[in-house]
């Protein structure tokens, strides 16, 4: 699930518009971090056990969001997890837009954590209390026509994105995990918290659906539109295949100049350049092997399909709340390919082996850093990147 670049201004109103966690004890201050700086770290046995947690939820506009109680064990296959270390995806920004209708007011926003187990249901085998694991935001059946294809996005088993969804999410103090042999990860010996937390995501969601489903090879122009995270988890995978030449376009400077750090060797603002004829130049006048959308706006998807030579793919990822135009008049006799997706989470072991041999470096996603309590002021940082240069915010205990 993308998180939105900065290609266009987001209208995105403050949390305070759509739910405020409302405390019943004072939490603790913890200022926000930026990269660099150490993380609170508590062992697993500092577990809280209080009835209830705080939260953060939708709401209506001016209504106090709410605490909940601590979740418990549904069905045999849950695990309910301690969130030790959330982040917020651009998703959520598109939730609180209103772009995903399916998330009902008082939803528990989030579907991406590393945690520590505290208790199973009887029917899980792989994970016991005490386990550090990274929750996915995909949560698999393992059953399901769909999550034996290798499709748990799609799965009619109960599971897909269901967290911070359909049903409650992780950016709370503890989160039921359903199908938890098939949802959950263990986290290697050797890696952080925050490094493993990339993988619930926008690495596998980059990778994934951006450059599998647009099959980069070695060789290809890759253009990528929008460097948000997620776009430069397409820029940090597309260089595993040794393209020619990546192309990072963005209106924002910040953005570009991270693009650059993640592998982009050509950036394009394109408030003052215009990213075709800077794409057309690169290959003779054709237009890109493969150009992936990481937006999730009409005229960014239309920019991709432009960018893109005859014959070329077009993988979206973007997370688009409104219709887009395809013109088939111009388009039908270019033999080109569009992919769209929702990430499946079946490159999440490659992606762990890769982490873990120091082979990518998810680090460098993360540049803010806030206190588990400190959700509002972490949503309004990572909501206005233009201006914070925020990535990836972590809140960890």
């Amino acid at each position: 699930m993308p998180a939105s670049a900065t290609l266009v201004r987001l209208d995105v109103r403050t949390p305070q518009a759509f739910g405020v966690p409302r405390w019943r004890r004072e939490p603790r201050t913890l200022p926000h971090r930026r990269r660099g700086e150490q993380a609170d770290q508590r062992g697993p046995t500092e577990s809280r056990r209080a009835s209830c947690e705080p939260s953060f939820t939708t709401g209506q506009a001016g209504r106090p969001g709410k605490e909940v109680q601590k979740p418990q064990v549904h069905d045999d296959t849950d695990a309910i997890v301690r969130v030790d270390a959330v982040t917020i995806c651009g998703t959520d920004l598109h939730i609180l837009k209103g772009d995903v209708p399916a998330v009902t007011d008082g939803r528990i926003l989030g579907h991406e954590a590393v945690g520590t187990v505290e208790s199973v249901g009887s029917g899980v085998k792989t994970v016991k209390a005490g386990d550090r694991v990274l929750v996915s935001c995909i949560t698999s059946c393992g059953t399901c026509r769909y999550c034996r294809e290798g499709l748990g996005g799609q799965c009619l088993g109960g599971g897909g994105w269901i967290l911070g969804h359909k049903i409650n999410g992780t950016q709370a103090e503890y989160v039921r995990v359903p199908f938890a042999d098939l949802s959950t990860y263990q986290v290697p010996v050797g890696v952080t918290d925050e490094e493993i937390l990339m993988l619930a995501d926008i690495l596998p969601t980059g990778y994934e659906v951006g450059v599998l489903n647009g099959r980069v090879r070695p060789g290809d122009v890759v253009a990528v539109v929008g460097s948000g995270p997620v776009g430069l988890s397409a820029i940090m995978g597309s260089r595993l295949y040794s393209p020619s030449h990546v192309v990072a376009i963005d209106l924002a400077d910040s953005r570009l100049e991270a693009a650059k750090q993640f592998g982009a060797d050509v950036t394009v603002n394109n408030r003052s350049q215009d990213p075709l004829g800077v794409v057309r130049a690169l290959t003779d006048g054709l237009g890109a092997d493969v150009t992936i959308e990481a937006v999730g706006v009409p005229a960014t998807f239309e920019l991709a399909v432009a960018l893109s030579r005859p014959g070329g793919r077009i993988a979206n990822i973007g997370v688009h709340g409104e219709p887009a135009t395809l013109h088939l008049e111009e388009q039908w006799i270019r033999n080109i390919t569009i992919t769209t997706g929702l990430v499946d989470a079946y490159s999440t072991p490659t992606l762990l082996r890769l982490l873990t041999a120091h082979q990518i470096d998810a680090s460098r996603f993360i540049t803010h850093h806030f206190g588990l309590t400190d959700v509002l002021e972490a949503y309004e940082v990572f909501g206005n990147a233009a201006a914070t240069g925020a990535l990836k915010v972590v809140l960890t205990r």
